[in-house]
């Protein structure tokens, strides 16, 4: 086998040597003999038991391509801190080597190029590989698979089967509990159908019924696992009927509710709990804050914001564990125990390269059932991209460029608005467009695009509001996601300022024209959380313009000015 230098030097020869073309080819070569399931895989294990954690799958069954963020900022107390480091910082922060493997999967850096030569990632059938090898490897009576929700939605067949497709393959993986945030834009009724289906533990230990004021869903559950008392409590999306449309659970409320949390942890000792696990959807910087706050967690399995990062963030004696989305990624904690206490641990964030991992045969059999009904739609072609399309980012993606393009064109409107979803996958440049990768980018239930008047200070008012959910320096009251992405219009952003002073140099970009906040707009956008908002879907809108425009190209966004 060649070590990772052999390999870089060899690659980089070669190109030299034999050209693009020939080295593209020999390079992914050399790469998947360069990396073994066996080496992906394996780790000195340690202790008697095993945490397995998957988060934000987003219904990604398939392998896929995926850029992490060249830019995610990080303000006051936790600027600079993962996992607010990105690209040539992030290999110098954690030691990587640039062109590795690691650094494909875990930044931005050369991902065209990289992606090329390393391929695709993820795929439930390779997860579910991953899975069967450490639990027969620690044994199934020592593992624990928890899932950190963000799980059923976000997939032209999650979308047509109201997450079901989702539902089957995961119960085939036999978790032993989740939470949600995604999950709930099904609906009420759809949510508690599928929720009391479930063969292993729905938790949300901040979810309350608004009219009885008590808890809708178990809040926690004792485990026995490797000889130990396991409490998991389960802590779904705090701000989901703000993030999403109140009116798609109008039964429920949310929130952190630190309070409750404390309250379990006392509630889990006192019943015997040796091991504290909080199986979480608030995002990374919420459960950093949080587990200063509330004693007595030994592990944070954090999800939302789609951190990856390659080692736990320790905060007093809780360790905080980001294992990143679109099933990229599987982390294992293996836990030492004893006396009922964690006295030691070890782990690692496992990255799937889908070229390297064994699919397992009955879970691509299973993937593949569930999609049948759908394959022909899903491979439909619309076109073809020259560019890197790709949504992770705060300010823009060009993914989002695209869909705003659509909008502007499709809708007759001066301006658009996308929301920064962090969920959604990429595309090399010379792949085809399908209607499967436009509802990767898209597919939701509330998916009408309005098209209205908007007074120029009504935008200011919404770019600020977005803003200070991202960049309120105290985490709690952060929702996570990115900026709202916009077409047609610039402007400067100063993340460092407070509510109502970030945004500045508003510009109509078709005539160079301040933003006049007394006059109006027509806007066109998507994803509002008012209910009976009438439209074309979004993904209608966008294949309309991608067939209209084939080839698509898009120039480098300089919409977005931001001054730190």
């Amino acid at each position: 086998m060649f070590s990772r230098r052999e390999f870089l030097m060899a690659a980089t020869a070669t190109s030299a040597l034999l050209g693009s073309g020939m080295a593209g080819s020999w390079s992914r070569l050399m790469a998947q003999q360069g990396l073994t399931e066996d080496g992906l895989l394996s780790m000195e294990a340690k202790g008697n038991l095993t945490l397995i954690h998957i988060t934000d799958i987003h219904a990604q069954l398939k392998p896929l391509y995926f850029r992490e963020p060249s830019i995610n900022l990080g303000l006051g107390e936790v600027a600079g801190l993962p996992p607010h480091v990105t690209g040539a910082d992030f290999l110098k922060l954690y030691n990587i080597a640039p062109g590795s493997p690691d650094a494909y999967a875990l930044t931005s850096e050369d991902f065209t190029a990289l992606a090329r030569t390393y391929g695709r990632m993820g795929g439930m059938d390779r997860v579910a590989t991953i899975i069967k090898r450490i639990r027969a490897e620690r044994g199934a009576d020592n593992v624990l698979l928890l899932d950190g929700g963000d799980t059923w939605q976000g997939s032209y067949t999650a979308n047509k089967t109201l997450g079901q497709d989702m539902i089957t393959v995961m119960n085939a993986l036999e978790p032993d509990a989740m939470t949600g945030h995604w999950e709930f834009t099904y609906g009420t009724d759809r949510v508690k159908e599928a929720i009391d289906a479930l063969p292993f533990a729905f938790l949300g230990s901040n979810i309350y019924d608004n009219e009885w004021d008590e808890p809708a869903f178990e809040p926690w559950k004792m485990f026995e696992r490797g000889g130990s008392k396991v409490a998991v409590i389960g802590q779904a999306f705090p701000y989901t009927p703000i993030a999403n449309p109140r009116w798609m659970m109008p039964g429920w409320s949310f929130g952190i509710r630190e309070e409750d949390i404390a309250k379990h942890v006392e509630e889990a000792r006192a019943e015997g709990a040796d091991v504290v696990v909080l199986l979480s959807h608030n995002g990374f910087d919420v459960d950093r804050k949080l587990a200063t706050r509330v004693e007595g967690i030994d592990v944070i399995l954090t999800g939302h914001t789609h951190d990856a990062l390659p080692e736990p963030v320790i905060v007093g004696g809780t360790l905080v564990i980001a294992s990143g989305s679109n099933g990229k990624f599987v982390s294992r904690v293996d836990l030492d125990v004893k006396d009922g206490q964690v006295a030691g641990y070890a782990y690692r964030l496992i990255p799937v390269f889908s070229d390297v991992i064994t699919p397992d045969a009955d879970m691509a059999a299973l993937i593949d059932e569930v999609r049948a009904p759908y394959s022909d739609e899903l491979a439909r072609k619309l076109g073809s991209t020259e560019s890197l399309l790709y949504r992770r980012g705060n300010f823009n993606g060009t993914f989002d460029d695209l869909i705003c393009r659509a909008l502007l064109e499709e809708r007759d409107a001066q301006i658009a608005l996308s929301p920064g979803f962090r969920w959604g996958t990429s595309l090399l440049p010379g792949q085809d467009i399908t209607v499967e990768d436009v509802h990767n980018a898209c597919a939701m239930t509330y998916p009408a695009v309005y098209r209205n008047s908007m007074s120029g200070q009504m935008l200011k008012d919404i770019l600020e509001d977005v803003a200070d959910n991202l960049f309120n320096k105290d985490p709690y009251y952060q929702q996570g996601g990115d900026m709202v992405r916009v077409g047609g219009m610039g402007y400067v952003i100063e993340p460092n300022k407070d509510i109502g002073e970030r945004i500045s140099g508003m510009t109509l970009l078709a005539t160079g024209e301040a933003i006049d906040p007394a006059k109006d707009y027509v806007v066109a956008g998507w994803a509002s959380v008012n209910e009976g908002t009438e439209g074309p879907a979004i993904w209608d809108v966008v294949e309309n313009h991608i067939t209209k425009t084939p080839t698509i190209t898009l120039p480098e966004n300089q919409s977005v000015t931001v001054k730190l």
